[in-house]
């Protein structure tokens, strides 16, 4: 993973500096709350409904041991003993006091990190595929890329201040694990018929009060043009896009009023007058250095059929390890290696329902350890709001499994109902207009068979707590939106969504349900998808490409009556 230089350290170490004294003089009151308030944001620190919220940065998903021991001292230190992990695979601080947020940004800036840019009117977080660089389908490894981005990105005084936040993510193979066409940019690596690297470049998706899936504008980007190109459209959007009302400022609103061809034509004019072929323009050099920071580790050989024939034993001896290894583990283009994604979505533990996506600082601490032990000392965040070991010997899993089943992080439950993408809702939000946690808790309860979610496949279960859609419930096969009605938390479902390859919005089932019938109604649409779906010996129906086919009316009826 990329390691800061002398000039990356001395950046942050002064930010820190810069917001010490910026903080210190609004509590003294020589700084006003308006002038203070695009500073802390830039920072990364919220005011939230009951503390502060402090979002740090973990660029393109990727954290080390060390940070993430880090973040455990800083949450028994400044929290309450938590971190929450984001869509944006940051993590967020829930209960931090303003005057120990300087502290706190000191600590990060000792591990290389920091909470620039995870909010405000600028280039947020780039993320990728949490399998970069180890999956066999793979054209080529996005994080070199991402890392140039972020290098360009971070500071960049031209986008420091856009009409909106602007997110970008980038994929390297043909599998969209980066929800990409939801994104202001995404970016997907192709290779031409000549062999060479480039970028096929959509632009103008995005979630929240006005859902759009994003459109290509350009086919086939070679990469040396990479940031000259997105420099353009960002300097599009910048002389075009709207300030005057923060609801319609994001860039898919200017692309869905002018039409995607038109907005591409104008990023081409600007591209061509003033970034193309100058001092923006990559080389090999410069992707050799980028691409050194990602070399593939010590990896070890193995007697092949000795280490299958002591896993199948394994297999066959535990059904609870055979489901975390059918769940929670991906093939890896090495050899005697998997991919181990750790579920942060243990719902209930000694009857206490644990929120989706966070981990407490003893399960850092201990995550960190075996990080150590089994995967080169790294970690990765997805935006299903998990976590993944990305190099675990196949020797290694089961003890692997053992150790975290301990930890309460072994759930099985990977790609099921259950493993659902949750904001914080009304708990924290100072923006919500519903809770979260108390919903997710009653699916739980409802849905605490493995079992019956295996027979159910792959469902994606995405709630939000307002309209702005941190939780992606547009994408979900199933989506809940909560939704206040004079005073009370409603809940709006909808179904169909998609946020991979065929990316699609879902449709509203019809009226919101009220918060008690949530669950009991998700039954219903569950119990109608299974008759619909019928028994079969061949692969059965996913639930998206059923309500593809069928569309939602019988659900409807079901529901609704």
């Amino acid at each position: 993973m990329y390691q800061y230089n002398y000039a990356d350290q001395t950046l942050v170490e002064e930010r820190v500096a810069q917001f010490r004294d910026q903080t210190q003089r609004f509590l003294d009151g020589s700084l006003p709350e308006e002038q203070f308030l695009p500073l802390r944001l830039q920072n990364g620190l919220y005011i939230q409904r009951y503390a502060p919220m402090l979002r740090i940065a973990i660029p393109y998903g990727l954290l080390a041991s060390y940070q993430l021991r880090k973040l455990a001292e800083i949450t028994r230190l400044y929290d309450k003993g938590y971190g929450h992990f984001t869509t944006r695979t940051n993590i967020q601080l829930n209960w931090p006091k303003l005057e120990d947020v300087p502290d706190i940004l000191a600590h990060l800036a000792s591990v290389q990190m920091h909470a620039i840019q995870t909010s405000g009117n600028c280039i947020r977080n780039t993320t990728t595929d949490p399998y970069a660089g180890i999956h066999q389908e793979e054209v080529a490894d996005p994080r070199p890329y991402c890392e140039i981005i972020r290098q360009w990105s971070t500071f960049h005084p031209e986008f420091a201040f856009l009409p909106r936040k602007f997110k970008i993510a980038v994929i390297g193979s043909e599998n969209d694990r980066a929800a990409t066409q939801v994104h202001d940019v995404g970016l997907h690596v192709k290779k031409n018929a000549e062999g060479e690297i480039g970028f096929e470049v959509l632009v103008g998706g995005g979630l929240g009060r006005t859902p759009v899936i994003g459109k290509t504008i350009n086919e086939f980007l070679p990469r040396q043009h990479l940031l000259s190109y997105l420099d353009a459209i960002l300097r599009v959007y910048n002389l075009h896009g709207r300030r005057d009302n923060k609801y319609k400022a994001r860039i898919k609103i200017l692309v869905e009023s002018m039409g995607a061809a038109a907005f591409a034509k104008l990023v081409d004019a600007e591209w061509e007058a003033h970034t193309k072929d100058g001092a923006l323009t990559l080389n090999d050099d410069n992707f050799a250095t980028a691409a050194s920071f990602f070399t593939a580790p010590d990896y070890q050989s193995f007697d092949a059929l000795q280490v299958q024939s002591e896993l199948q034993q394994q297999l066959s001896a535990d059904k609870d390890f055979a489901n975390w290894y059918t769940q929670n583990t991906v093939a890896h283009k090495v050899a005697g290696y998997r991919a181990v994604v750790i579920s942060l979505k243990a719902g209930l533990v000694d009857g206490k329902y644990v929120p989706s996506g966070d981990v407490n600082a003893d399960q850092m601490d201990a995550l960190a350890d075996l990080s150590d032990r089994y995967s080169f000392s790294e970690l990765r965040g997805t935006y299903q709001q998990n976590l993944v070991f990305a190099d675990v010997q196949i020797n290694h899993l089961y003890e692997l499994w053992q150790q975290l089943a301990v930890l309460h992080l072994a759930r099985a439950n990977i790609n099921t109902l259950t493993d659902m993408i949750v904001c914080p809702g009304w708990d924290y939000c100072s923006l919500a207009n519903a809770t979260t946690h108390n919903i997710a808790e009653q699916i739980e309860k409802q849905f605490n068979d493995l079992d019956y979610l295996y027979d159910l496949g792959d469902i994606r279960l995405n709630m939000s707590g307002c309209m702005n859609a941190c939780a992606h419930h547009h994408t979900g096969d199933i989506g809940i939106l909560g939704v206040d009605k004079k005073g009370e938390h409603w809940y709006q479902i909808s179904l169909g969504g998609n946020s991979s390859n065929d990316a699609k919005l879902g449709k509203i089932l019809g009226r919101a349900v009220a918060a008690d019938d949530v669950a009991s109604t998700l039954q219903v649409i569950l119990d109608t998808y299974l008759e619909l779906r019928g028994d079969s010996d061949n692969e059965v129906e996913r639930f998206g490409d059923l309500v593809d086919r069928v569309g939602i009316a019988p659900f409807k009826e079901k529901v609704y009556g």
